[in-house]
């Protein structure tokens, strides 16, 4: 016959398990929401494809003129050359059609997906620069630059027919770089054009780096003019130059960066020149440039907020 004092222990040992059993349940199920919030944000977080992706139906929604094709965020914001535009407006209206460049950058930690995209409006290219602010897999913001060359057009493309070479070479495994790096790097070129010296500030670029915009080697090989090197070229000084980082394509080694001239401009006293601009870079140095651009009164601000600190 059990004792009353062993019966008790034997009671006291049972609801101590019991008590730990529920506590191993709590945290087993604490683990599992754990998981499944992990799994989540993981789900909802867009990878380089679903990026690149986002891209590809943005082009062909701007074409077939149906924004509704899009998977788009509540209270999406559109600019267009810097204004506030409604969604279907401006060049959704244009009839356009597709080019043969396109050039993604691609930001997964700020989840941004952007790009330089050739266009046509019948035998005339648009050069459209695209930048989509994505949060859970929707398209929340659409920012545009678009520069429609006419015959008229000081800068007619010429090597867009192709990937600019060397813009999707893949980076060194010794010679990758941080993002803050990277950001800080590509900032060195806005500087460079505020002081009118990239050797004075401290730009680094490669032997080999060469510059495109809108479709023309301006500097560097092909540049196809006496005066084509990166530190000896000539640059007119841009003391207002502001910068703002649009993109930072770690894996690619790529910065796009939203730039204004500011004062002086060839294209008037009121007007600048402004541009999205990409530099490939790793190893510490610059090695390509593309840029698009088009000339916007000279107060045009971004008014989208950088991705990463800039001066």
């Amino acid at each position: 016959m059990i004792s009353k004092r062993l019966f008790a222990r034997g009671k006291s040992v049972f609801q101590r398990h019991r008590v730990f059993g529920a506590g191993c349940a709590g945290v087993i199920g604490l683990l599992a929401l754990i998981g499944v919030s992990s799994a989540h944000a993981a789900a909802a977080q867009c990878d380089r494809a679903c990026l690149g992706g986002l891209i590809t139906r943005y082009v062909e929604a701007l074409v077939a003129h149906d924004p509704s094709k899009l998977p788009l965020a509540d209270n999406v914001r559109v600019t267009e050359d810097s204004k506030v535009v409604k969604l279907g407006e401006g060049l959704w209206k244009e009839p356009l059609t597709k080019g043969t460049f396109r050039q993604d950058y691609l930001d997964i930690t700020k989840q941004v997906a952007a790009s330089h995209v050739e266009l046509m409006e019948g035998k005339e290219p648009v050069l459209l620069t695209v930048v989509l602010h994505v949060k859970d897999r929707k398209i929340g913001g659409i920012e545009m630059l678009v520069e429609r060359v006419t015959p008229q057009s000081r800068f007619q493309p010429k090597v867009l027919g192709q990937p600019i070479r060397g813009m999707n070479d893949p980076v060194p495994a010794n010679k990758k770089m941080s993002r803050d790096a990277l950001a800080k790097t590509a900032l060195t070129y806005t500087r460079g054009l505020r002081v009118g010296s990239f050797t004075d500030a401290g730009t680094p670029f490669a032997p080999e780096t060469f510059r495109v915009e809108n479709g023309v080697i301006t500097a560097g090989k092909g540049c196809g003019s006496p005066d084509c090197a990166m530190y000896t070229q000539i640059i007119n000084l841009h003391p207002t130059a502001t910068a703002n980082v649009a993109a930072v394509d770690e894996e690619n080694g790529v910065v796009l960066l939203w730039m204004n001239f500011g004062f002086p401009s060839v294209f008037g006293m009121d007007k600048a020149l402004v541009t999205f601009e990409a530099f490939k870079i790793w190893g510490g140095e610059i090695h390509v440039i593309n840029a698009f651009f088009r000339t916007l009164p000279i107060n045009a601000a971004r008014n989208w907020p950088s991705t990463d600190p800039s001066p």
